[in-house]
């Protein structure tokens, strides 16, 4: 057996970059033609962030070239605010550096991993730099070639040159090995006509490996209100996470750091959270033990709060999802709703965002037939990948369909939209290709899904009834020559007279559904014909009360009273025989 001393002398320290380098899988590169739909949704996440704090449409342009077998060059540009030269280095080629995982902020991107990842895939499958050209707007360009130092977890630069142009915006060009283009649901076309479904107000350029160009048009000319940086939420913490924010908090006493930390927590709430622990809340922060932690944990618990503050969540929003959903589904009906700000674990809040789109091109279609399909995004971002491990899946497929009258909901022109807006997207790993089974989240998204179901059931219902309508009246309609005929060896009746009798009571019945080729039936001049008064009943004269008839007696007629003026007296006259 070896000692202690011979066991420990290959101890070594590595950096994340040499972990991520082994373990690239996490990153989403563990296929041909995941790989390449990564690459894609990395860098299409990253324009459209930087365009919309800038407070800029985004305007992106994604080029994929082959250049071999399982090579390929991919180009993504865009009309962003640049990058700064300083930054460069860092954005493309340093492992969890960026301006996104420190901020209580809603963004696509969350990690300051993914430019990265697609730099180190890049150099090693093909060996190559990954080319950088970026302007802020000011007239400089800035060019380079970016590689990363894997040990150091470090930028290598080279061939770098400025020149004055009128550009703004980035420019990212790399080469790939290993990676495979499909036009299937996986690939990065079906990711980007996803990407434009809840991206209305983005303008996207595709060019595949065959040249073929497709252009998704923005749908809004709005941009989405911008989220500002916002506070956890008490509810959810967990014990954890409390003691991580009262290390670092700088308040002098427990009470201002949790008014100045949280969300909703005002200085009452947290003197009755005081009150509730039994604990002395004029102490510093750093000092609360773990035991204290979870009494005012407890506390917080039993405490009511107001729902999150949404300032730092922007949803993309029913108008928005509504345009988008008619410009790339063209849906025969639709349901859309949001629910209210809720929180997971750590008191992170989120937003749910679903909507039910029936018939038209919903769906999508496999050997000839239309199937249901499941579009999952995080943050307005797609999610293709994993779909099984996604809580969004699991619980669309946990949803008794039947009951909203979907008997085969597998093989229904039906597309599922779920988004989910947060601050912190709970994915299941480093890839971001599925969201976490969070008890909160699952909730959330299976009362949005059933308020849409509810909506949908009911046109499907009309339409089924409408259908049975139909063909009762076909059925009628079919019968009445037949019946025409008999009628008119019967009473000698015209049969072209019955015909038009019974077709006037077959569409008197069923005047809400026309027939292929028939129009509605046209009211005679003059109007409606009157109703007549039923036999209990007699028509009352407007104006005011006519004067008591006399009474009739057997054998007689009374005549109505004359006009004034009018010569002839009443008078009662015997009735001929």
């Amino acid at each position: 057996m070896g000692s202690a001393d011979e066991i420990f002398k290959e101890f070594k320290e590595h950096s994340v970059a040499e972990f991520f380098k082994k373990n690239r899988q996490m990153l989403g590169y563990s296929g041909k033609i995941r790989s390449l739909t990564t690459i894609v949704h990395e860098y299409v996440t990253n324009s459209l962030d930087a365009c919309e704090e800038a407070g800029i449409l985004p305007e992106l342009e994604v080029v994929i070239t082959q250049l071999g077998n399982d090579h390929y060059r991919v180009s993504v540009s865009d009309n962003g605010p640049g990058i700064p030269k300083k930054h460069i280095g860092n954005v493309f080629a340093k492992m969890l550096a960026g301006t996104k995982f420190h901020r209580f902020i809603q963004q696509r991107g969350q990690q300051g991993i993914g430019c990265t990842g697609c730099t180190m895939f890049a150099q090693i499958t093909s060996g190559k730099p990954t080319h950088v050209v970026t302007s802020t707007g000011r007239g400089i360009v800035y060019e380079a070639d970016i590689m990363i130092d894997v040990r150091r977890n470090q930028p290598s630069i080279s061939n770098e040159k400025e020149y004055e142009q009128d550009f703004r915006g980035t420019k990212v060009t790399a080469e790939f090995k290993n990676v495979a283009f499909t036009r299937g649901e996986y690939g990065p076309g079906e990711y980007l006509r996803r990407t434009a479904v809840a991206n209305p107000h983005a303008k996207i350029i595709f060019v595949d490996p065959d040249n073929q160009r497709f252009v998704y048009e923005r749908a809004v000319s709005v941009l989405p209100a911008r989220p500002t940086p916002g506070k956890p939420h008490p509810k959810g913490l967990d014990v954890d996470d409390l003691i991580s924010y009262a290390i670092h908090s700088k308040e002098r006493t427990i009470r201002t750091f949790l008014v100045k930390t949280f969300d909703r927590m005002s200085t009452s709430k947290a003197k009755e959270i005081e009150t509730k622990s039994g604990l002395d809340f004029n102490r510093k922060p750093d000092s609360l033990k773990w035991e204290e932690a979870e009494k005012i944990i407890g506390a917080i618990e039993q405490t009511n709060f107001l729902a999150p503050s949404t300032k730092e969540l922007k949803p993309i929003g029913e108008k928005q999802i509504r345009e988008a959903i008619i410009n790339v589904l063209e849906p025969e009906f639709y349901s859309i709703k949001t629910r209210a700000p809720a929180t997971y674990r750590g008191g992170v809040p989120f937003v749910i965002e679903a909507a039910l789109a029936y018939g038209g091109k919903a769906g999508r279609v496999i050997n000839g037939g239309t199937r249901a399909e499941i579009m999952r995004f995080a943050n307005r971002a797609p999610l293709l990948f994993d779909a099984g491990s996604c809580v969004i899946t699991k619980v669309v497929n946990n949803i008794d369909w039947k009951r909203y009258n979907f008997k085969d909901v597998e093989n229904t022109p039906l597309t599922v939209f779920v988004n989910m807006t947060s601050t912190y997207i709970p994915y299941t790993s480093a890839g971001k290709t599925a969201i976490a089974d969070e008890e909160e989240v699952v909730k959330e998204i299976s009362l949005a899904l059933m308020e849409c179901a509810r909506e949908i059931k009911r046109y499907i219902s009309a339409k089924h009834k409408k259908h049975e309508r139909r063909n009762r009246k076909l059925t009628l309609v079919r019968y009445v020559p037949e019946i025409a005929h008999a009628i008119e060896d019967l009473t000698g009746k015209k049969k072209q007279e019955v015909e038009l009798m019974l077709m006037h009571i077959i569409n008197k019945k069923y005047g809400d559904v026309l027939l292929d080729g028939e129009e509605p039936e046209k009211e005679p001049e003059g109007g409606p014909e009157p109703k007549e008064p039923k036999p209990d009943e007699e028509e009352k004269p407007e104006g005011p009360e006519p004067e008591e008839e006399p009474e009739k007696q057997e054998g007689e007629e009374v005549l109505p009273k004359t006009p004034e003026g009018d010569e002839e007296s009443d008078e009662v006259i015997e009735e001929e025989d």
